[in-house]
């Protein structure tokens, strides 16, 4: 059987990232080009100046891609390319260009959804796994808790109502001085800190047992820091990161574990940006060494932004025949399971 190659393109937040990747699992090539120091400055992604960045860097990622996998445009099957949720302008960016080497090479186009992406990451490194399995998508925009019923194809249990996990840890980051990212800062300070030292709120919401909501503990992070400077006392950085960031993983790994009983679901999976942090990482294995579930994860350079997670998403959306036009546009707000 003939092998499958794509030409994936990323340019949803503030990485700008092209993949090729052979038949949804073997990746040829993955070229990242970060704008992280660039955004440091500001303390976050500041959209037009990642828009800017990424039309720099988008035909330069492309050919470098292209050289690594050492392939042609004239070697591929399909051109996959993020289309939502995303910064608008950082997506038109990835958009254009993938249409454009569609158009002039004659190729099919293939929208993914970037949150399908960061599910299909799990693919890269564990050959084994297959729908159905459950998934936990944590991220900067997004905390999704999902059974994956086949490819491309979610059923969503539980959601945030409000902060995505990744959002709660930049603003506790930002309140303590940390900086920008906030997760990556924060995981490594708390390993220096004592996670039983402060007990912040974990919320529940009854009606929802699957859902999330993180704007409660990065409240109380932030009246904690208050109440501490009003009295003059100071802050133990490190205990504070370390109790915070337990508040969150207890949530996140209890909310998946109470899924999985109740669904019957014994192979875990995680994904997205925050599921590098090691915290989470540890104490998910931990949960499911205990209750004999089978648990994947994606190495970190395959959970945060990456072309390689689109590439194997856009292969089995192009298996399944999914092809777009070329009013393919960017959505910004794609809901997953949107079309």
């Amino acid at each position: 059987m003939k092998d499958t190659l794509i030409l994936a393109i990323e340019s949803s937040c503030d990485e700008t990232a092209a993949s090729v990747v052979k038949n949804g699992r073997t990746i040829l090539s993955n070229v990242i080009s970060s704008q992280i120091e660039l955004h440091k400055l500001y303390g976050g992604v500041v959209p037009e100046i990642a828009s800017r960045k990424h039309i720099e860097k988008v035909n330069q990622v492309v050919e470098e891609a292209l050289k690594n996998a050492d392939v042609t445009l004239d070697d591929l099957d399909a051109i996959g390319v993020t289309y939502g949720p995303g910064l608008v302008g950082a997506l038109l960016v990835g958009v254009a260009e993938a249409k454009a080497i569609a158009y002039a090479k004659k190729l099919p186009l293939v929208g993914v959804h970037h949150i399908e992406g960061h599910v299909s990451a799990n693919y890269i490194e564990h050959p084994d796994l297959e729908p159905p399995f459950l998934c936990l998508i944590v991220s900067g925009g997004h905390t999704h808790l999902v059974i994956v019923k086949d490819y491309g194809e979610f059923e969503i249990l539980g959601r945030t109502r409000d902060d995505a996990a990744g959002e709660a840890f930049d603003k506790v980051a930002r309140a303590i001085g940390l900086g920008y990212p906030g997760g990556p800062k924060i995981d490594k300070l708390s390993k220096e800190g004592n996670p039983e030292a402060i007990v912040f709120p974990r919320a529940k919401i009854g009606t929802c047992p699957y859902d999330f909501s993180f704007s409660g503990v990065k409240s109380a992070v932030l009246n904690y820091i208050n109440q501490a400077q009003m009295k003059g006392e100071e802050v133990n950085r490190a205990d504070l990161a370390a109790s915070f960031q337990k508040a969150v993983v207890d949530v996140l790994v209890e909310h998946t574990m109470l899924a999985a009983k109740d669904y019957k679901m014994d192979k875990i999976a995680i994904a997205g940006g925050v599921a590098s942090n090691g915290t989470l990482r540890a104490a998910m294995e931990k949960a499911c060494v205990e209750n004999g579930y089978k648990f994947y994860r994606p190495s970190p350079i395959f959970c945060t932004d990456n072309a390689a997670m689109i590439g194997a998403a856009a292969y089995y959306e192009y298996m399944k025949g999914t092809r777009h036009g070329w009013d393919l546009n960017a959505v910004p707000n794609l809901k997953l399971g949107e079309r």
